[in-house]
């Protein structure tokens, strides 16, 4: 069932009851331990998108986020580990890896989303197995009782794609760092390292272990069309959701899974790489017809990298098991046999 925690941890207002209506009440909610948010800001102030700037503590990282200044207050702890996950789409002649050896936060190491992955197969990332994630993030530094705090390069684009990652492997201490580099630049000014990194980091020993609930493949998205057990929900842009927009991989057929459900991305993100806030992603997920419905939620996208931006989104209103469809419409658009719909 779908349940959207919109409002303060201790407890709800009028204001948050009324959004909630309608919405469903039987999924399994995550503890509610999370104290309510504090700003390091003075009073009143927000940041450039127009929104308060949030603080979580140490024990709080059921919301899935934490800001810049967050951050910084706690980048010394030995049990916060950040990782920089940023990946770019291949027309944006970006190069990640070159660009965190000469521009990073300080102590953070490379989660390379393009090899810790499933190399095996031809569809770009896909989930690796439990072995080679251990041994990719055990190389990093991490441990089981880490804090673990991924960034990207955009703001908040493929740091969601790690987030998720962790996860899937049994890792729920894990936050996406809001603002990405950009955001951390804006508020700690020259805090970064531009030296190339060349010391390995002390081995870690966090321990992966596979949950499928948060996985979807190829064969259940195109079973649920018929059984509709779940609600897929499409992260690609409108354009190419409808099919009339072109996919950015040459010769990808356009259009969507029957019976999916389109949140871009974009609608859940402020300009600066900030999730909105909770009002704001309630209507984003009510205009997309999901409010009333009570069904788990699997989140698709191009390449499985912008469905956990929703899938984050939507744990941070309360639906902690989002699962994700890994292979994506890239996977489904290449195998004639699977089924399109579309405004083209």
């Amino acid at each position: 069932m779908i349940l959207l925690r919109l409002c303060s941890r201790r407890l709800q207002t009028e204001s948050c009851r009324r959004l909630t209506s309608g919405l469903g009440r039987n999924q399994p909610q995550r503890p509610h331990k999370t104290p309510a948010r504090t700003s390091t800001r003075r009073a009143g102030a927000s940041d450039a998108g127009g929104h308060a700037r949030r603080q979580i503590s140490m024990s709080t990282h059921l919301d899935g986020v934490v800001t810049p200044e967050w951050l910084a207050a706690n980048l010394r702890r030995t049990d916060v580990k950040v990782l920089d996950a940023s990946w770019y789409m291949p027309n944006s002649n970006r190069n990640p890896l070159e660009e965190f050896q000469s521009e990073r936060i300080p102590g953070a190491r490379f989660f390379d989303v393009d090899k810790i992955a499933d190399t095996s197969v031809s569809l770009p990332h896909m989930l690796p197995s439990e072995t080679l994630f251990q041994e990719s993030v055990r190389a990093l530094g991490v441990n089981q009782d880490d804090l673990v705090v991924v960034y990207d390069g955009l703001g908040l684009f493929s740091a969601a794609r790690a987030w998720w990652m962790f996860r899937v492997f049994g890792h729920d201490k894990v936050v996406v760092l809001e603002g990405g580099l950009p955001g951390w630049k804006q508020v700690n000014g020259s805090s970064v390292e531009t030296e190339p990194e060349t010391a390995a980091a002390e081995p870690g020993d966090l321990e992966a272990h596979l949950r499928p609930a948060l996985l979807k493949g190829l064969a259940e998205v195109h079973a649920n069309i018929e059984s509709q057990e779940f609600l897929l929900v499409d992260a690609r842009s409108e354009g190419r959701f409808k099919g009339t927009a072109p996919e950015p991989r040459p010769g990808l057929r356009g259009g969507h899974v029957p019976g999916s459900a389109n949140i871009p991305f974009s609608a859940v993100l402020t300009s600066d790489g900030f999730l909105k806030p909770d009002e704001e992603l309630a209507a984003v997920v009510r205009g997309a017809g999901l409010g009333d419905k009570s069904k788990p939620v699997v989140a698709s996208c191009g390449t499985g990298v912008t469905a956990c931006i929703v899938a984050l989104a939507l744990f941070k209103l309360g639906l902690a098991d989002v699962a994700v469809y890994d292979g994506s419409w890239t996977e489904w658009a290449l195998n004639e046999d699977m089924p399109v719909e579309g405004d083209a």
